[in-house]
């Protein structure tokens, strides 16, 4: 195996892997009753079938801490012993404070800094590339980064053409250091902003602010130039999937499988055709889940891991496209595998306790704010 790029002999591997989605299921033929539009429709071109949606106390924090906690079961480690939190994300709970810092708190993750990736959907391949050059450098050794989306919640339900593509989910990737070879080799990174209006929400920053205009023309959903989408997205996944091979020193032929973003059947089997490579070299469950933007990747690689595809030392390139527009792509040698601790029950128990814990701590120190504020917020508010 080739060592990294950066000539250093420290390697960050995947040790843990989890995933969540929202209890409600929306079909195509219950779509249909909403919009103009039907099953063969849809399936025809996207593939998509069914997508889930978050209810009103799901959230883009709520699904991505249950993905962490999943993931932290797999990786069989403390949210004590992470250094690092990054949420790639289009859907955060707010502008600020960040949704990292949200599930930060929610586990307890008492060591860990946080923050939010704003990358769209390549956003969890912009993450892990970060994770894991900062691992690789020796700055820090634990990494979470989690792709969580509630898109559902920016969508226009009355445009049956950006509608009928997205569903709510997350997943996650626990992320450590070590000697052994393997893991993120190689990383591309790419964007053209050149083409921010094909892809976009255009209200709700600083460009457009909230106001009774932007509400009433529907500017805070998704807005979406399709074709040309369609046409950006087949041509840099083929180029970023042979770029990032290369820099690690390999061809096409040392790679065993792709996971690419799941937002289009037909964009998947052009970027297979545009590599010459078999269909079923490519992860794909977007006709289960539709386009979960930041948590297409995990959420595809989850259910690959879990049917036993995914084998130790297997070459895997995750390839993902966006708004903004960006693309990119990582080259990971997975060789790992679930930890198999004879403490682990033990393990799942005490961690089940530090969140009940988190969220006690959390409060009392909510409460202590409260209290310092009312003795001497005002004080120093008139001081001032």
């Amino acid at each position: 195996m080739p060592g990294l790029p950066n000539g250093l002999n420290r390697y960050a591997h995947i040790c843990g892997w989890g995933t969540a989605v929202p209890d409600t299921i929306l079909t195509n033929s219950e779509l249909s009753r909403m919009v103009d539009t039907d099953d063969e429709w849809i399936v025809a071109r996207t593939g998509i079938k069914q997508r889930y949606i978050a209810n009103g106390k799901e959230t883009t924090a709520s699904l991505g801490v249950e993905a962490a906690k999943a993931a932290l079961d797999t990786a069989d480690i403390s949210p004590n012993d992470l250094d690092l939190i990054i949420v790639a994300t289009s859907t955060p709970e707010h502008n600020f404070p960040s949704t990292a810092s949200l599930i930060q708190d929610e586990l307890g993750a008492s060591k860990a800094g946080a923050f939010d990736m704003g990358a769209a959907c390549t956003g969890f391949v912009y993450a892990l590339s970060v994770a894991g050059q900062i691992i690789q450098s020796g700055a820090i050794n634990t990494v979470l980064v989690i792709g969580s989306e509630t898109l559902s919640k920016i969508v226009n339900w009355e445009d049956r053409s950006t509608c009928v593509l997205f569903g709510d989910g997350a997943g996650a990737f626990v992320l450590q250091g070590s000697e052994v070879p393997g893991g993120i080799l190689t990383s591309v990174l790419r964007s053209d902003g050149s083409g921010g209006d094909l892809l976009k929400v255009p209200a709700g920053g600083s460009a457009l602010p909230a106001s009774y205009d932007t509400l009433r023309d529907n500017l805070h959903t998704i807005t979406m130039n399709g074709r040309e989408v369609f046409r950006f997205a087949t041509r840099v996944m083929a180029d970023a999937c042979r770029e990032v091979v290369s820099a690690a020193g390999m061809t096409m032929d040392d790679i065993d499988f792709i996971v690419p973003h799941q937002a289009n059947a037909r964009i998947i089997e052009a970027a297979a055709r545009n590599l010459n490579l078999p269909l079923d070299m490519f992860i794909m469950n977007m006709d289960r889940y539709g386009n979960t933007s930041a948590a297409s990747i995990p959420l595809a690689l989850c259910e690959a891991v879990a049917d036993n595809r995914i084998k130790p030392h297997n070459n895997l390139v995750f390839v993902a496209f966006g708004g903004g527009l960006t693309w990119g792509a990582t080259l990971v040698t997975w060789g790992v595998s679930k930890s198999t601790s004879p403490h682990q029950v033990w393990h799942k128990l005490r961690r089940q306790a530090l969140y009940r814990v988190a969220r006690i701590r959390s409060a009392v120190r909510r409460s202590t704010r409260m209290i310092e504020g009312a003795l001497w917020g005002g004080e120093e508010m008139d001081d001032n």
